[in-house]
C-alpha cells in the first residue's frame, strides 16, 4: 500500500493531484485539495489536467489541445518555466558592481532615483529587487541578475514513502 503524501495515510489507490505546482500522489481526501492530474495512455504520453471530477476518460476527449507532438516523456510547461529567476548571490554582485563603480549606497541609490535603505538591504540580501529596481540596476551596474529558468525540479524526486516525512507531516490541515 502506497502512502498518501500529503497527510501520511495508507492508501491502496493513490491519486496524483497538481497541489500549488507540485504533483504528489494523495489519498482520495486529500485529492480534493488539488487537479487532479490525468496521463493519456496513447502512442505520446502527455499529460492532461482536469478540474473536474466526472468519469469522462481521457480517450473520449478529442485532443485538438495538443500544442507539441515531439514524442517522449516530458512534463506540461507552465508560465514559470519560461520566466528568469535571481541569481543567489545577487547581494555580493551588486555590492561589488557599486565598489568597482566607486559608488557609496548612497550615491548609487540617488543615481537609481530609489532610497539608500533599499540598496543597503539588497546589499545584506534581506529584500529582492523588484522587476524595475532589477532592470535599473543590471543598467547602472553593467550587471546581470538573472538567470534562465532551469528544468532541474523535473529531476527532483521525494524520498521514499517508507520512513520520510511527507507534507501531512509538517502542515496542520485546516478542516
Amino acid at each position: 500500500m502506497a502512502q498518501c503524501e500529503m497527510c501520511g495515510a495508507e492508501t491502496s489507490s493513490p491519486k496524483t493531484v497538481k497541489i500549488e505546482g507540485a504533483e504528489i500522489d494523495v489519498c482520495s481526501d486529500c485529492a480534493e485539495f488539488g487537479t487532479e492530474v490525468r496521463t493519456q495512455q496513447s502512442s505520446s504520453s502527455s499529460t492532461k489536467y482536469s478540474t473536474g471530477s466526472s468519469g469522462s476518460s481521457g480517450s473520449s476527449s478529442s485532443g485538438g489541445s495538443s500544442a507539441g507532438g515531439s514524442g517522449g516523456t516530458r512534463r506540461r510547461r507552465d508560465m514559470f518555466d519560461e520566466m528568469d529567476e535571481v541569481v543567489q548571490d545577487y547581494d555580493a554582485r551588486i555590492r561589488t558592481a557599486r565598489e568597482a563603480a566607486g559608488l557609496t549606497q548612497e550615491e548609487l541609490a540617488k543615481e537609481l532615483n530609489e532610497k539608500a535603505s533599499l540598496v543597503r538591504k539588497l546589499e545584506r540580501g534581506d529584500i529582492l529587487p523588484s522587476d524595475d529596481v532589477q532592470a535599473k540596476l543590471e543598467r547602472k551596474l553593467d550587471i546581470t541578475l538573472t538567470e534562465g529558468g532551469s528544468l532541474d525540479d523535473t529531476e527532483w524526486e521525494g524520498g521514499s514513502s517508507t520512513g520520510s516525512y511527507t507534507l501531512g507531516d509538517v502542515v496542520k490541515r485546516k478542516d
